[in-house]
């Protein structure tokens, strides 16, 4: 009869890190959403080139309040880095702070820009102008609510005890994804209220 060998720790339950589908996943869903956005930026500078007056046209919007959502955007990017390096070391309870500060942050952000958009003085009819600045910073509103649900989602599974310093992918990806919504915040920021200054 043969021996039967039998393993001394768990057999993983699915790959880790660069390896994983749901790792290769998320980099193409961040490829093809990035895309959407340089077409919609595309837009929007080649009718900046075309417009016939100033642009935009109402003047360059006030950039103190998108000054500051953008610093909160980013901190909050800092901290769900901070969360995802301490389920790396162990700590579920980092990672749950960390998380849960990023998912206050982001719905600050979303609430002072849900606030910006009504008090401008143009709406998505006004002109092009005024379309493309609704349609980019709503679409990129649109992922940050996507992303709040991840770290939601990810807060919840880490006080069930679902990570730990071997399995984490899910917060890898998810943080991943939150990075993505900060980084192209920057560049619509840039777009809209940085470029206009830059003539």
């Amino acid at each position: 009869m043969a021996d039967v060998l039998v393993p001394r720790t768990a057999l993983p339950v699915a790959p880790q890190g660069s390896r994983a589908s749901g790792w290769y996943g998320l980099v193409f869903l961040v490829a093809t959403e990035a895309a959407l956005f340089i077409y919609l930026l595309f837009s929007y500078f080649f009718l900046a080139s075309q417009a016939p007056g100033p642009w935009p046209p109402s003047g360059a919007p006030p950039i103190l309040s998108a000054a500051i959502n953008t610093a909160i955007l980013f901190t909050s990017s800092l901290t769900a880095l901070w969360g995802q390096r301490g389920i790396e070391k162990g700590s579920s309870g980092r990672l749950i702070a960390g998380l849960s500060l990023s998912l206050i942050l982001g719905a600050i952000f979303a609430g002072v820009q849900v606030h910006d958009w009504m008090h401008k003085p143009f709406n998505p009819a006004t002109d092009a102008y005024g379309s493309l600045f609704y349609t980019i910073t709503g679409v990129h509103i649109a992922h940050v609510a996507v992303g709040l649900f991840i770290l939601a989602c990810l807060i919840l599974w880490a006080a069930l005890g679902r990570f730990s310093a071997q399995r984490h992918l899910h917060v890898t990806v998810g943080v991943l994804y939150w990075h993505f919504v900060d980084a192209v915040w920057l560049v619509v920021f840039t777009a809209f209220f940085l470029a206009p200054r830059l003539g």
